[in-house]
């Protein structure tokens, strides 16, 4: 015989009273049903909770609440974030099913995609196995099934609210109150420009078409960046309006993402607007599941192209493109060495507007390297010893912002000053002209020198080229700092990089240090020495003539 307890004065059966714990956890919090709920849609894995878990059950709470940022309703979210982190299980599964039950809205519908809809239909089974369980339908008995559609592509309930698994590309005849976007693109089909066009043109002309109500309905995209080009791009890049989470596997100061949404970190007495929680470069996003061994075994298999995408969310060409991101050499010291001459090169676009061109600089400095042996023979098979220093080039800081005309001034000068910079190169161009105008009538009296470029009519393509060899042989070194990686993550995806600004000050630097006779290759020097040498044990030539 069942002991029977009480709670609030009633008696009630100990199941009972589980539940209607359960019920009252589940009503409060998204991350409380999808921790009560792990075990039927998962049961031989233990669940591991993570702190983004939160994050993304706050973000996905707002959108079920409505709420409105800047007088707009939440109901566009883009969440940028790496597999392996339940992205698919708690935006696929767990929210509709929370939606239906502990908040009573069994009338949503739910058009959910993916870029195979065998994954869509994953994530339907998996839905509907929870939806059917004995535990949801003791708690939340509203939602019952309907007999007449209940099938792996589509189900439905007795409220006429349903989910539909569909592969992107192929929406159908339907319309959702919700739209759940999960990885349109698969790793090949993100490689294929055709394919990747084909899914972009099917996200901006039909997915917006298929919503019950165009002012409330929500769109949801989730997903891993795989190309500069993605959905995920697109919307970045058009400046579409979705709250953008974004969680990269290892921490990165300078992409650290905030939003406006409210959430209640466990660290917290109060909600406070969201804010990626971590501080140190490298600390990892969800070590419980992923620790730094299990991170630095899957990179070393992944690649740095897949590790860019995939767990940094900010692609980059396979491979690289033109320059190579395994060609910079890196300093491991924490002091620069002394530098011979130091260069700072600025690309202008004075702007704040938020879908201009971003003003960039960075700054140069030519060093000496090892000693190198050399053994050069003369014309007579004479070999000569040398040595040489053979010169090398850092990359020392840089930076990429939009700017005003005199805030572009004056940050250029202060870092000049900084880096006790010995000339400054501009573009001659027409923002670059006024620029340094302003410059040389400001700063004048400084100890560097303004210097205008014309790249003649060499387009940005041909002036990265001209310079590839100098990566390509190891002669550009850089500290392992987060704007460091910023500039070689742009060049090393250019021309298919949505940003160019840092890579026209790079060309731009080291094109002139080039022509400057500063870096010389050790072919080149091997062939100077062989010129001087060609007349070395010969009597010279009569200056007139033989008598």
């Amino acid at each position: 015989m069942t002991k029977l307890i009480k709670i609030d004065g009633m008696t009630v059966d100990p199941s009972e009273a589980l539940l209607q714990l359960d019920r009252a956890d589940c009503e409060e919090s998204l991350a409380a049903f999808v921790k009560l709920a792990w075990h039927i849609v998962e049961p031989g894995q233990p669940y591991v909770h993570g702190w983004h878990i939160d994050a993304l059950c706050a973000h996905l709470e707002a959108v079920t609440a409505g709420e409105e940022i800047d007088g707009v309703k939440l109901n566009r979210l883009l969440i940028n974030i790496p597999p392996g982190t339940m992205k698919s299980l708690l935006v696929g599964v767990f929210w509709p099913a929370w939606e239906w039950g502990p908040q009573r809205m069994p009338h949503l519908r739910y058009l959910c995609a993916s870029h195979s809809q065998n994954l869509a239909i994953r994530d339907n089974v998996r839905m509907r196995r929870l939806v059917v369980s004995e535990w949801y339908q003791a708690c939340w008995p509203h939602v019952s099934l309907a007999k007449d559609q209940n099938a792996k592509l589509k189900f439905e309930n007795t409220s006429m609210g349903f989910r539909e698994a569909v592969a992107a590309g192929t929406i159908t005849g339907s319309r959702g109150d919700r739209v759940i976007i999960d990885d349109p693109h698969s790793v090949e089909s993100a490689a294929s420009e055709q394919q990747r066009q084909s899914t972009l043109d099917w996200f901006l002309e039909a997915v917006p078409t298929r919503l019950n109500s165009p002012k409330n309905s929500a769109i949801i995209v989730i997903m891993q960046r795989l190309h500069e080009e993605d959905v995920s791009g697109t919307i970045l890049d058009k400046a579409l309006p979705y709250t953008h989470l974004m969680l990269p596997m290892e921490y990165e100061a300078d992409r650290a993402c905030s939003t406006p949404v409210e959430w209640w970190p466990e660290w917290s007495d109060e909600p406070i607007a969201f804010s990626d929680p971590r501080s140190e470069d490298g600390e990892l996003l969800f070590p419980e599941r992923f620790p730094e061994d299990v991170v630095e075994r899957d990179k070393a298999v992944m690649g740095p192209y897949a590790v860019a995408g995939q767990l940094q969310q900010r692609p980059e060409p396979r491979g690289g493109g033109i320059i190579k991101r395994e060609w910079w050499q890196l300093w491991e010291h924490d002091a620069y060495p002394a530098m011979d001459f130091i260069v700072a090169s600025l690309d202008t676009a004075y702007t704040t507007k938020s879908d201009g061109d971003y003003s960039a600089l960075t700054v140069w400095g030519v060093f000496s390297g090892d000693v190198m042996a050399r053994s050069v023979k003369t014309e007579d098979g004479v070999e000569r010893a040398y040595s040489q220093q053979h010169p090398r080039v850092m990359l020392m800081t840089a930076w990429a912002e939009r700017l005003e005309l005199h805030e572009l001034v004056k940050k250029a000068a202060e870092t000049c000053r900084a880096m006790k910079v010995d000339r400054l190169l501009i573009e001659n161009k027409a923002a670059g002209i006024s620029v340094a105008q302003e410059i040389r009538r400001l700063f004048g009296h400084e100890d560097w020198a303004v210097m205008l470029i014309d790249p003649k009519s060499q387009d940005k393509l041909s002036r990265l080229y001209s310079i590839q060899h100098l990566f390509a042989e190891g002669m550009v070194f850089s500290p392992d700092r987060t704007w460091a990686d910023k500039v070689i993550t742009q060049v090393g995806s250019f021309p298919r990089g949505k940003h160019d600004d840092l890579v026209d000050t790079v060309s731009q630097a080291l094109r002139h240090m080039r022509e400057l006779g500063m870096l010389t290759r050790g072919e080149e020097w091997t062939a100077q020495v062989q010129e001087s040498m060609r007349h070395i044990g010969k009597d010279p030539a009569p200056l007139y003539g033989a008598p």
